[in-house]
């Protein structure tokens, strides 16, 4: 089965690949499963140390501004929760069954978290080389369509406030949903003088990142 898998990559060790894609949701219901959690923790930091090269190499005039800007849009949720589907990763997570009855194999946290093991798995199975080639393959492509390095919301915010002598931009947490393992944050975004946004997203980070967003263009469009 885990062969369908669009990695590019065949584990010589597939107990890892199995690791990587088991939810924490499989060891409440089996408590001798191994889950994906402590590969997450380690494919975070092997793809970006991935990104990171690829970009050094692809983009020698930019300065680590620019390059900071770019890693920061390839390896967010959103991207690699898309290429996670890409790689089919959504049809072969394994999950407890109250994960999977709330729709956990659509879940964009969750096909980011296994997703980020998988690239540990293959780190741990192989080094470096296989993931550099995954990288080619699916985050090259991400990086290509980007003509200049992509401006975070929040940033684009706070310079419109700034530009307008404004206070800077406040964020205010207006809710929480979902169980522990699997959170989806709503927050409010809010320039002085003005009527503030709602965004949302798995993380408070990403919701700030959506608030800000919808707030801009309902500013911009005045």
């Amino acid at each position: 089965m885990v062969e369908e898998l669009k990695l590019g990559y065949r584990f010589r060790n597939q107990a890892l690949l199995q690791q990587a894609l088991t939810h924490p949701s499989v060891a409440g219901d089996n408590r001798a499963a191994a889950h994906y959690e402590r590969m997450e923790f380690l494919g975070d930091a092997v793809l970006d140390m991935a990104v990171s090269e690829y970009l050094y190499r692809s983009y020698p005039e930019e300065k680590e501004g620019a390059l900071a800007k770019r890693r920061a849009a390839l390896v967010c949720g959103e991207a690699l929760a898309l290429v996670a589907q890409q790689c089919g990763i959504h049809r072969h997570m394994r999950l407890g069954a109250g994960e999977e009855a709330a729709g956990g194999r659509g879940n964009p946290a969750n096909l980011e978290n296994v997703l980020e093991a998988v690239i540990a798995a293959m780190y741990l199975d192989s080094g470096m080389a296989p993931v550099e080639a995954w990288v080619e393959r699916y985050i090259a492509p991400l990086a290509i369509h980007m003509s200049e390095p992509p401006k975070d919301p929040k940033t684009g915010l706070q310079e419109w406030a700034q530009s307008r002598k404004l206070p800077l931009p406040a964020y205010k947490l207006v809710g929480q949903e979902g169980p522990s393992h699997a959170p989806r944050f709503t927050v409010e975004a809010s320039v002085k003088g003005h009527k503030g946004a709602l965004g949302g997203g798995t993380s408070k980070r990403l919701a700030e990142r959506e608030a800000a967003r919808n707030l801009l263009i309902a500013l911009l469009k005045g």
